[in-house]
């Protein structure tokens, strides 16, 4: 085969692709496969032990026929396969293959040991191996007798049952030692299925189809899982048959709303949470790839999401499962592992899952040509999950507003009789388009047109479930103020003091949003005009705000704790890890350590009190004690505003033995980025959460709005909003989760929250929104179409607008020497724009030794270690004031400080600038980063300090 030319070769390993899956062992290959490098192999180990010796063996053929090919890179892959006892893929490689009739004898009696694994649980599991292992059937030597050589020692090990259900004759006496041929085999394994079928002992493995009309709520399965239970509200039987090998069965209103996508327009699906909008993306897609192929085109299919988490989600619960046995599936996001970039990936398989910005950043470097990117005429179809995002300042709507000015500059080439470039088809997926700002009606329709214009959709498709939807219970619990409050009282006390010192008069109530958005503006001014006095007192109230809230929210001594952990965090801001080094601490910084000081005993006393608790906590406690006490088998999600809450919340429940009583299981899902001073959940560690909640290890899920839309949450019999208020887009998702037999809604009002009154307006807006939807569908298609490129072309023009705006606004002729940089807390100079550097594009560092003389490293707990080129684990701050600037992060191998915009006031030309919480909002390009030099000046110094 060496002869053969590469391409050969590449599309020989490309057709036997499913067969290598089952007879290469990657660890065993890796071991003699010399033409890979340490870090590739490495790499297939790593996805091996994540993700099963199936996975690794994809990343090893997508290794070998990775070009540039060595010399002779097919004979020694062969040769790999030979050494590491993979004889039967060698095989295939060498065209030595075995006849049909053999190959699908193997298989059926593969595929029928699968369906009756349940009944080998018994299996005396170790005298099998010892058998197998003499035998020689779990060698590599396999030969064609295995299957007899198999059924011979199940009787031999005195497995009678099974070895008679698997085609083993009853009548056969263990003297008998000679091996039967294959065909023999077949013929016994016939006779026995059908002599057993009269037979109490005989189990049916076949399959009965469900009804159109079951319940598409009944399963309390997870509904976008892979597992065989009716999944996403597809057919039974192709959920039985095992995902790999089932055709993807739509029920009659999910093929309704697909039918103009298989048609090959671009529209929006608009159905509920849980009505298998996912699944019907998959069904298109396949579909959708399947005619590309009859035709003999290339199809090249992208699933955009909007969360980390939905990657993997849809990667490994609905289209690998699915379409893995005829096209290449492979996903990519910001904690992907894959370090072979998006490009490639895009080239080497059929369908790619990857968050929308990743695609994006491609979009853009193909656009600058800086470097290899990705056009939108490589792609034949994009799905746009939760696609109520494509709007304005949306990366989604970034990504469609290239594909509008390209197809509205084809109208123009077509006009000229010029070839257009062509474009991929556009599937949305939504619950809901909701209506934006719209109080009428009129500017709810156009709401929805602007989304379907955005996605230059022809329509928008919605279903009504009919019977297959349940509507939760809903109910809105009120509360009442606290007749006493003596707890928040000396929080507002101590509030009153700072505006007091700080000369600051506030024009709304403490504790509400309005105050924290009052004490914001405040401390920006205050840091633009070097007024430390006023900007560290801001500083301290956006805290006790933020106590007030908790004390109103969950109990008073987390609202305590709250408070301690933040001051402590203060004046350990003062200190250096050393010790040696002190920070200046000013005295209107002392004025607030000891006001806290002097009413922290009387703040203890009070927590502990439970009479002064707040009303909504209570009425939350009577909620879940009802849910779980009048349900056999309770399952339910808390939606709560703040990662903070939904800890207290969990550990609140944890701690309370009445809920033990009732066997309330809790565990909280919070979201994954690093915004908050609480520490993130990773990926994994919602995984593992998510997955306790499906097996039954947690059923009560306290969770921030993270869970609301996307994430692979089984069906819930209550879902509870517990001071929780958004829009009317996440009212209907939250109530979406409540998809079990029976479910409830409740929303419980919280103080300051405005949560009961929202949830009116949200129920108008939900209203208002099916009218909207109504009437659109109702449009002729003329009058639609006009009205869609009406938009389209005014989104073009904003944008062209804007763009303009955005080169006038940028700073030009500006020396990155006249950009200052300054801490935000002591206004001391810290560094020029000559000092900072890019890395990846994204993150600003500062490597000269003058900075790093400038400041202090702390361990940080929130941040996070990821196993990318780079993973931060410490907090840098002001040597002089202790006020944070960013994080230290380890590059390939070398410290960078990395700078957080917001932690520095920054002056462009003498002119400062008041609000700059972005890098993104300073309009100067700073220079990439020199990795090459800087690793040599490592070195050297390195060297340096070896010699002396």
């Amino acid at each position: 085969m060496e002869s053969q030319p590469d391409e050969v070769q590449e599309r020989l390993i490309e057709d036997f692709t499913p067969r290598l899956r089952e007879y290469i062992q990657v660890e065993q290959v890796l071991n003699c496969a010399h033409f890979l490098d340490n870090e590739q192999k490495e790499l297939i180990r790593q996805k091996a032990r994540t993700e099963g010796n199936r996975r690794a063996v994809d990343l090893l053929l997508s290794a070998v026929v990775r070009r540039p090919h060595a010399p002779g890179w097919f004979t020694a892959f062969v040769d790999a396969l030979n050494q590491s006892g993979c004889e039967h893929a060698a095989d295939y490689m060498q065209l030595n293959l075995p006849s049909p009739e053999a190959e699908a004898e193997n298989d059926s009696r593969v595929r029928l040991i699968q369906l009756l694994s349940p009944s080998l649980v018994e299996m005396k599991t170790d005298q099998v191996c010892a058998h197998c292992f003499a035998a020689g059937l779990l060698t590599a030597d396999d030969n064609e007798i295995w299957y007899s050589t198999f059924l011979k020692i199940l009787r031999e090990t005195e497995h009678k049952h099974l070895y008679e259900l698997t085609g083993g004759s009853p009548d056969c006496e263990e003297k008998d030692e000679k091996p039967r041929s294959p065909k023999d085999e077949s013929m016994d394994c016939d006779a026995a299925t059908a002599e057993s079928r009269d037979s109490p002992e005989f189990m049916d493995i076949s399959v009965k189809e469900e009804s159109q009309d079951a319940d598409l709520y009944a399963s309390g399965e997870l509904p976008n899982s892979s597992e065989p239970s009716q999944p996403d509200g597809s057919d039974s039987v192709a959920a039985a048959k095992g995902p790999e090998n089932a055709d993807i069965v739509l029920r009659d209103y999910q093929m309704d709303v697909a039918r103009p996508a298989l048609e090959g327009k671009n529209i929006i699906i608009c159905l509920p949470t849980g009505s298998g909008k996912t699944r019907v993306a998959v069904y298109i897609t396949k579909k959708h790839l399947d005619s590309r192929r009859a035709e003999g085109k290339p199809g090249k299919v992208v699933v955009l999401v909007n969360k980390i988490p939905l990657v993997e989600q849809h990667y490994s619960s609905e289209f690998l499962p699915f379409l893995k046995q005829k096209y290449k599936v492979e996903r990519v996001s910001g904690d992907s592992q894959l370090k072979i970039s998006f490009t490639e990936i895009v080239a080497k398989n059929d369908i790619i899952i990857c968050t929308a910005q990743i695609l994006e950043n491609y979009l853009e470097r193909s656009n600058t040509g800086e470097d290899e990117g990705v056009n939108l005429s490589d792609l034949t179809l994009i799905v746009i999950d939760e696609c109520h995002h494509t709007q304005k300042g949306e990366v989604y709507n970034h990504i469609m507003m290239r594909y509008l000015k390209q197809k509205h500059k084809n109208i123009k080439l077509k006009k000229l009789e010029k070839k257009p470039v062509p474009l991929p088809q556009i599937l949305g997926l939504t619950a809901s388009p909701g209506v934006g700002k719209a109080t009428k009606m009129k500017q709810a329709e156009e709401h929805i047109l602007r989304i379907c214009a955005n996605l230059d959709a022809s329509k928008i498709m919605t279903r009504s479930l009919g019977e297959f939807k349940k509507e939760p219970k809903k109910t809105i619990v009120n509360v009442e103020d606290r007749k006493e409050d003596p707890f928040g009282n000396v929080i507002k006390k101590i509030m009153n003091a700072i505006h007091a010192h700080a000369e600051l008069s506030p024009t709304c109530d403490l504790g509400s949003q309005n105050y924290e958005q009052w004490v914001g503006q405040n401390e920006r001014k205050a840091a633009k005009e070097e007024d430390q006095k006023v900007r560290v007192c801001a500083v301290h109230l956006l805290l006790y705000n933020e106590g007030l809230n908790l004390s109103n929210t969950i109990r008073m001594c987390d609202a305590l704790s709250f408070l301690k952990k933040e001051q402590e965090e203060e004046i350990k801001k003062k200190t250096t890890p050393d010790g040696e080094h002190v920070i200046q601490i000013t005295d209107t910084e002392r004025f607030l350590f000891n006001l806290f000081k002097d009413n922290k005993e009387e703040l203890e006393r009070l927590a502990k009190n439970p009479q002064y608790e707040n009303d909504s906590l209570s009425k939350l406690r009577g909620t879940i004690l009802r849910e779980f006490s009048t349900r056999a088998e309770a399952r339910g999600i808390i939606f709560t505003r703040t990662r903070r809450s939904a800890i207290a919340l969990s550990q609140w429940i944890q701690e309370n033995p009445k809920f033990a009583d009732i066997d309330v299981k809790p565990a909280y899902v919070i979201g994954g980025g690093d915004q908050s001073n609480v520490k993130p959940m990773t990926a994994a560690e919602q995984k593992d959460v998510l997955k306790k909640f499906r097996i039954g290890d947690v059923n009560l899920l306290i969770a921030t709005t993270v869970a609301e839309e996307g994430l692979d949450i089984p069906d819930c019999n209550f879902v509870i909003r517990y001071g929780l208020s958004t829009n009317e887009i996440a009212m209907i998702q939250a109530q979406g989760r409540g998809r079990a037999e029976d479910s409830s809604y409740t929303v419980v009002d919280v103080k300051n929250s405005g949560v009961a009154e929202k949830e009116c307006v949200n129920e108008y807006r939900e209203s208002m929104m099916n009218k909207a939807i109504a009437k659109i569908k109702v449009l002729n298609q003329a009058e639609y179409d006009k009205r869609i490129t009406e938009f389209q072309v005014q989104a073009i023009m904003e944008e062209n607008v804007r763009k303009k705006k955005q080169k006038e606004k940028a700073i030009k002729n500006v020396k990155l020497s006249d950009v200052k940089f300054s801490c935000r807390h002591c206004s001391k100079h810290v560094c020029t724009g000559e000092d900072i550097q890019t890395i990846e594009s994204m993150h600003k560092v500062n490597v000269t030794s003058e900075f790093c003389d400038l400041f202090i490293q702390r361990e940080n707990p929130t941040l996070q270690q990821r196993l990318l080129d780079y993973e931060t684990n410490a907090s840098i701050a002001c040597k002089q004031c202790g006020q944070s600037w960013g994080s230290m992060m380890m590059y390939r191998g070398i410290e960078c400080p990395c700078l957080h915009v917001k932690n520095f006031v920054v002056s462009v030309s003498g002119e400062k600038i008041s609000k700059c919480t972005k890098w993104s909002e300073l309009p100067i390009r700073f220079p990439a980063f020199d990795y090459t030099e800087h690793a040599s000046q490592v070195a050297q110094s390195s060297d340096e300090e070896e010699t002396e």
